[in-house]
């Protein structure tokens, strides 16, 4: 059972984050939902222990954009297709991450007018293409 980011991930869906959302939003779900998953193994958090489920809005932007540096270093542009995705390698414990780059950078450029000053000029410092 994967109990952090990117240790699993099937159809593009990373199971551990949904599981440690799941019990992040235990309280909310109802009893049957509770015990169906239960069964295949996800425990309800412990007393007193904190699950955070939800990355910061510039947490998540902080991972897209190592992504792209990476795919930008190993491929020398930001050419990226919609549904690349790039795994990445994220904190000290060397955890692997698989961030959809193709979706990033498609948002992004059509979100342009919507970034601030600081992200727009992270995304041209790797080229990219508005």
């Amino acid at each position: 059972m994967p109990d952090r980011a990117g240790e699993v991930v099937v159809q593009g869906e990373d199971l551990g984050t949904w599981i440690t959302a799941q019990r992040a939003g235990w309280e909310q779900l109802v009893p049957a939902q509770q015990y169906l998953l239960e069964t295949i193994g996800v425990e309800p958090p412990a007393e007193g222990e904190t699950v955070a489920a939800r990355r910061s809005q510039d947490e998540r932007w902080a991972v897209n954009l190592a992504a792209a540096r990476q795919f930008h270093a190993r491929e020398g542009h930001l050419v990226v297709p919609r549904k690349h995705v790039e795994t990445i390698t994220v904190g000290h414990g060397g955890g692997q991450e698989v961030v959809k780059l193709g979706a990033f950078v498609d948002n992004s450029r059509r979100r342009a007018g919507k970034l601030s000053e600081q992200r727009r000029t992270a995304l041209d410092e790797l080229g990219m293409r508005w």
